[in-house]
């Protein structure tokens, strides 16, 4: 089986539109929230997001193609360049059809698929787009990834809820271990959607706090009241150790561990216990041939939802018994809000950095904590420590579970 490093990566966010611009503002404490500017909210209950300000597509990729693509494509291409650029592949120079991509999603095009349905049946079935199918449907963030780079390799996406974009390095880790590609793009992508922020506020799982955006995202605070919806994407670079020392690489970290498990439970609430999320903690640990307590860093999933924040707490205490009152854990949610098919992929960008820079990032707005949320959460403030193993918690409606371990590299 092939060992698998991650050798670049790439970032569009609410707070930077690069990974080192987000890297930084993360580790300041910044939050991305604020009032949504995209479409009117004054007639709904939940006004705030953490959108991805001043992105211009045409810095990215030809106005022509981006014009035929969703917002949520338009940031998987962005993000995918960044990590090309960033892990100096020149996929030009290599076999174009031992390099894939994976990448996720939870929604799709389903901006898209608003605004022409609204056309529809406002200006009649002559004036859809004849590319609104193909803005929609949510293969096509990876498929226009490897029209934009011509990347001729397996091109493959999944749905997978909140779990989508972590759920990816899972399955494209499984394809360069078995020696079926080289090298793969992986990550997740979504974009601000106006009928989820409708559809989750109507369920009450978001934030009101309309008046203070900036602390609205509370994960694991007492005063926490529902999560803030986010958009964005996160995209990495994997490939075989071989490969990667075959061309000199540059290598961030390994893909030591990862796996997935499901409640089968409900719907939206976490399993009792979190039992669920417990089990992918344990055999991602034992896939990546660690022990518990050699985890230095969760980031957590830590939507700052009530039941949410619980039961992770209790599967991290479940699964890594009393090393989990030591271990540092954060929530990137609590700055960027929550992505949804993107958030896993973008708290992997967060993990490789921390392992580079030997920094957790923190969890702001926690002030009040939460007695039945117990353990180190990292309030406030970047904290420096020593990380060779960080996990990645992402856990999806429906039950989805995935979790990722990343440890440094060594020969």
């Amino acid at each position: 089986m092939h060992r698998v490093v991650v050798t670049g990566i790439g970032a569009i966010t609410p707070i930077g539109l690069d990974y080192e611009t987000f890297w930084a503002n993360l580790c300041a404490g910044t939050s991305g929230v604020d009032r949504i500017t995209s479409f009117d909210v004054d007639d709904l209950e939940v006004k705030i997001a953490a959108e991805v300000k001043d992105f211009d597509p045409r810095d990215h990729m030809d106005f022509k193609a981006a014009r035929r693509m969703d917002r949520f494509a338009q940031f998987a291409v962005a993000a995918a360049g960044q990590a090309i650029k960033d892990a100096d592949l020149d996929i030009a120079a290599l076999p174009s059809d031992r390099i894939g991509v994976m990448l996720n999603t939870g929604g799709g095009g389903v901006q898209t698929m608003v605004r022409e349905a609204l056309t529809y049946h406002i200006k009649g079935p002559a004036r859809v787009s004849p590319f609104s199918v193909l803005m929609i449907i949510p293969n096509m963030a990876a498929c226009q990834i490897s029209i934009a780079y011509g990347i001729q390799g397996p091109v493959i996406s999944s749905v997978a809820a909140c779990a989508a974009g972590t759920q990816a390095l899972i399955d494209a880790r499984r394809m360069l271990q078995l020696g079926e590609v080289d090298v793969m793009l992986v990550g997740g992508t979504e974009a601000l959607m106006g009928l989820a922020i409708i559809g989750f506020g109507n369920m009450g799982a978001l934030s009101r706090r309309n008046d203070e955006p900036r602390k609205a995202s509370r994960p694991f605070d007492k005063e926490r009241d529902g999560c803030v919806m986010g958009e964005g994407c996160g995209v990495v670079v994997l490939e075989t150790e071989e490969h990667a020392r075959g061309r000199d690489a540059r290598i961030y970290c390994e893909l030591t561990g990862g796996a997935l498990t499901a409640d089968a439970f409900h719907m939206t609430a976490p399993a009792p216990g979190g039992a669920g999320a417990a089990r992918a903690i344990s055999l991602a640990i034992n896939n990546a041939k660690l022990d518990p307590s050699e985890i230095d860093y969760i980031c957590a999933h830590g939507t700052a939802t009530p039941l949410n924040d619980v039961a992770e707490t209790a599967a991290i205490k479940s699964a890594l018994g009393e090393h989990a009152f030591k271990v540092p854990i954060s929530s990137t949610k609590s700055m960027i809000g929550h992505l949804l098919g993107a958030a896993g992929a973008v708290s992997c960008v967060a993990s490789v950095l921390a392992i580079r820079d030997n920094v957790v990032p923190p969890t702001i707005n926690l002030e009040t904590p939460d007695p039945e949320c117990d353990l180190d959460y990292v309030p406030r403030t970047a904290r420096k420590v020593r990380v060779d193993h960080a996990m990645v918690n992402a856990f999806g409606f429906g039950g989805q579970n995935a979790v990722v371990v990343f440890s440094r590299y060594a020969a």
